[in-house]
């Protein structure tokens, strides 16, 4: 296992699955506030970040058994976007884990509430706002083009 891995191509059906379970924890850590689902959030962005989808439970498990089990089609997606997305993601649940240990709820419910809803994006309609941004970083030149060359062929507005 190399830290810092993340695949160049990675299946865009898995990482919208993969999004419905942050949406699935991060509702559950809203209604019910505990250490341990957001332990899980973190513990899923720090693999996914780390390692890519490949060492992350429920992305294995997504990738190798339940997306063939359905019969969806693999449709191959820029990494290094999603892996910029998934960084986003582990600020979010670092800063969720922070402010519930500071017990300040309404910060805490408003940056899951944030978490949740691109996720939900992600999810549900296929739109990943952390490749959104990557593209717009990409464009203004705080992210070299040689980061993601397969990037230049993808459309961030989608």
């Amino acid at each position: 296992m190399k830290i810092g891995y993340y695949p160049d191509v990675v299946n865009e059906n898995v990482t919208r699955i993969v999004a419905s379970t942050v949406v699935f924890l991060g509702v559950l850590a809203i209604l019910f506030p505990n250490p341990y689902v957001l332990g899980l959030l973190l513990f899923g962005f720090t693999l996914r970040l780390s390692y890519g989808p490949k060492f992350e439970p429920f992305a294995f498990f997504t990738s190798r058994y339940l997306v063939p089990w359905l019969g969806i089609s693999f449709v191959g997606t820029a990494g290094p976007p999603k892996r910029f997305a998934q960084l986003i993601g582990f600020l979010f649940s670092t800063g969720a884990i922070v402010f519930f240990t500071l017990g300040l709820s309404l910060a805490y419910q408003i940056t899951l509430a944030t978490l949740v809803f691109f996720a939900s994006l992600e999810s549900f309609l296929g739109w990943c706002a952390g490749c959104f941004a990557f593209g717009l970083l990409m464009k203004l030149g705080v992210i070299p083009e040689e980061i993601c060359e397969r990037c230049n062929n993808l459309n961030f507005n989608k």
